[in-house]
């Protein structure tokens, strides 16, 4: 037979030789077995372990003329995000919830929550329109609010306010002449930069110049003001999310957490909008 004629490598293995041929084909198989038998264990052990556990390596070896495979331990790792990373997970737009105001109106209703976060948008705007503008007029004094002995009073609730000139405007106090010294001190403390004069119950309003100066306080003013407007905000998710957590007894944990984010996102987009506004003013204000 040809196997019996050929000979085998010397391996260690000659005490199988035979001259019969069914004892040359077992050596030749046994070899074969102990060539592949330290790789067949040690992938059995990769796959029966954990991959932080055992690590394979490779270690050339000249005894079997062969690569002999051995397992060593490894230190267990753990991988942790990068600055990198997370900036990028942290760009990425998050799902949002839209919730059918109709079907939870029962525990809270979404749509007064709205009109409440969009009423402090709007006095803002009228905020900025009144008293953070470059040109000064008759209602930019309306808002200030004068401490009188019946409490605290509109400006324009208490003296007749008009436009004498571009640069002066009047505030008659002949109906409320008591009031005059405290509407005096309301106007020169309203952060408008004015310099009010009295003449009897007549209060005389200069209009200052636009300064640089003048520009950058009114862009002070203005984010102050917008500060104030989150404040409101957050007032209005605070009072929304404690009428909400009333109702967690008599509501599923799953849709108490779809209305909390539905809140969170409606005030976080009114967020975006009330600095898109002092941006677009401020902008306005320094050019």
């Amino acid at each position: 037979m040809w196997l019996a004629s050929r000979s085998l490598p010397t391996t260690g293995l000659d005490e199988y030789k035979c001259p019969h041929g069914l004892s040359s084909v077992m050596a030749l198989g046994l070899r074969c077995f102990r060539l592949v038998h330290p790789a067949f264990c040690n992938s059995l052990a990769a796959l029966t372990r954990p991959v932080s556990e055992v690590m394979l390596k490779t270690v050339s070896g000249r005894q079997y003329d062969h690569g002999q495979y051995v397992a060593c331990a490894a230190i267990p790792t753990r991988h942790f995000a990068t600055k990198k990373a997370k900036a990028k997970g942290k760009g990425q737009s998050q799902t949002r919830v839209n919730l059918n105001t109709a079907l939870v109106e029962d525990i809270i209703s979404l749509e007064e929550v709205e009109e409440e976060m969009k009423s402090v948008m709007e006095a803002l705007k009228d905020n900025f329109n009144k008293t953070v503008n470059i040109r000064t007029s008759p209602g930019s004094l309306d808002h200030i609010t004068v401490v009188t002995a019946d409490g605290k009073l509109a400006l324009n609730q208490i003296g007749q306010i008009s436009m004498k000139s571009p640069q002066l405007i009047l505030v008659n106090m002949a109906s409320f002449p008591e009031c005059t010294a405290a509407a005096i001190k309301a106007i020169r403390e309203s952060g408008m930069n004015l310099n009010p004069e009295v003449e009897g119950t007549l209060i005389r309003v200069p209009i200052p110049k636009v300064t640089r100066e003048h520009r950058e306080m009114l862009a002070k003013l203005a984010k102050q003001n917008t500060n104030k407007a989150k404040d409101s905000l957050r007032k209005v998710r605070t009072n929304a999310m404690n009428k909400l957590k009333k109702s967690k007894d008599k509501t599923s944990e799953d849709t108490i957490r779809l209305i909390e984010k539905q809140i969170s996102q409606m005030a976080d987009d009114t967020v975006a909008e009330l600095d898109k506004h002092l941006a677009v003013k401020t902008k306005e204000l320094l050019g």
